[in-house]
């Protein structure tokens, strides 16, 4: 507990920290009583140094509720956009201490002392840009070594390898497509002068997977993505049995075991990163998508564990979980062509995540699907739900 308490506020000053928990505790705490549990008639709220009573006041808490959770949650990533917003906020609190004063008489001298006290904040918060500016140990600095990149012929293995090169990092790129492999690494080497190896490996195979991480035995790796996976669409019964196998394997063993041969290592040069593409299908059931959502509930579960077990070890470990993505997968898992978020913007999500939480969900939509949804909700109404959202993805013949 100690120390994810000091994980949590290591990243900022103490007294940003303080507005951190009091965002929180208004958040999550205060204006949720206060909405729910305070009556009308003695309800009441201040903006802008007005005072509103009863419903009015009862109306205006959700954008309260509103401002402090994108507190809490701005100060725990240290979001960039969090500047100039938080100053200006705090700022405009100031000069409604001044005219809360002048409409209600509290008092010059306690209206000054407030207002002091809140501009005070606001010039402290308006003077950390550099906190918030988004700007952190490069890649090839903070972890060293070379990359492997699994599941690097198409989608998101493509960028975390473009992504990674453009840093510095030298990327040995394993998949079953061997063409693939070696016209990205022809383009990696040209455009980002990195070095490169390509380990052409089916993962389905344990054997292959053991092959692969022999392969790169002579290297330094730094940093391992576990990326491989894909999905099977379609009612149970109708799946292939073989192709589930293959899924698990590739899904679920691959990541253990290459993880397994290659942390002695990341261990002994004491720092290093392990990334696991896993999927907001991991935090829902999902009919017609059954095998593949219990397969990233796997890695998830795994992936967590392991970031606290490593903690002190200086391995970071991040779990990924995109939604709906412009890739491969949905033609490979059999589904009808839909939109989602294009790879960049989700492998972007990943390395601004990577180091400081153990997971994170790409895209506030996808958020409110996996994590809003089964904590709002009963998990059968939740999978039900799902199953319409799926079925509409999912060819006539499989569903």
């Amino acid at each position: 507990m100690v120390n994810w308490l000091r994980s949590i506020f290591a990243d900022r000053p103490a007294w940003m920290n303080v507005l951190m928990v009091f965002s929180g505790y208004m958040a999550f705490v205060y204006v949720p009583w206060d909405f729910f549990v305070k009556p009308v008639a003695v309800d009441e709220e201040v903006w802008f140094g007005v005072m509103f009573h009863g419903w009015a006041a009862k109306l205006a808490e959700p954008l309260h509720w509103a401002v402090y959770a994108a507190g809490a949650y701005g100060f725990r990533s240290m979001k960039s956009w969090m500047w100039p917003w938080a100053a200006v906020y705090v700022g405009q609190v100031a000069i409604g201490m001044l005219v809360w004063n002048a409409l209600y008489g509290v008092g010059a001298f306690g209206g000054m002392v407030a207002f002091l006290a809140f501009g005070a904040l606001a010039l402290a918060l308006w003077r950390a840009k550099p906190l918030f500016d988004g700007t952190r140990i490069p890649l090839a600095e903070r972890y060293g070594g070379w990359a492997l990149i699994t599941g690097a012929s198409a989608g998101l293995g493509v960028e975390f390898a473009r992504a990674l090169a453009r840093g510095g990092v030298p990327c040995a790129l394993s998949a079953r497509r061997e063409d693939r492999l070696r016209a990205l690494a022809s383009q990696l080497t040209s455009t980002y002068q990195v070095e490169t190896r390509v380990i052409p490996a089916d993962l389905a195979d344990p054997a292959e997977v053991d092959r692969l991480a022999d392969a790169v035995g002579d290297l330094d790796i730094g940093i391992l993505v576990n990326n491989a996976g894909f999905g099977h669409a379609g009612r149970f019964e109708k799946l292939d049995l073989d192709r589930l196998r293959a899924m698990i394997e590739v899904n679920c063993a691959a990541p253990v075991a290459l993880t397994s041969r290659l942390l002695p290592k990341l261990r002994e040069r004491g720092r290093g990163a392990i990334v696991i593409t896993g999927s907001v299908a991991g935090r829902i059931p999902m009919p017609l998508h059954g095998v593949y959502s219990a397969t990233k509930a796997f890695d998830l579960l795994f992936g967590e564990a392991l970031a606290v077990e490593l903690a002190e070890q200086g391995i970071d470990v991040l779990v990924l979980e995109p939604g709906p993505t412009e890739t491969e997968f949905q033609v490979v898992a059999g589904e009808v062509a839909h939109g989602g978020e294009s790879p960049e913007d989700v492998v972007a999500t990943a390395f601004e995540a990577l180091g400081r939480q153990p997971s994170v969900i790409s895209g506030w939509k996808n958020w409110l699907r996996a994590v809003a949804a089964t904590r709002l909700f009963p998990r059968p109404l939740v999978a039900r739900v799902a199953r319409d959202v799926v079925a509409e993805n999912t060819p006539e013949a499989m569903r």
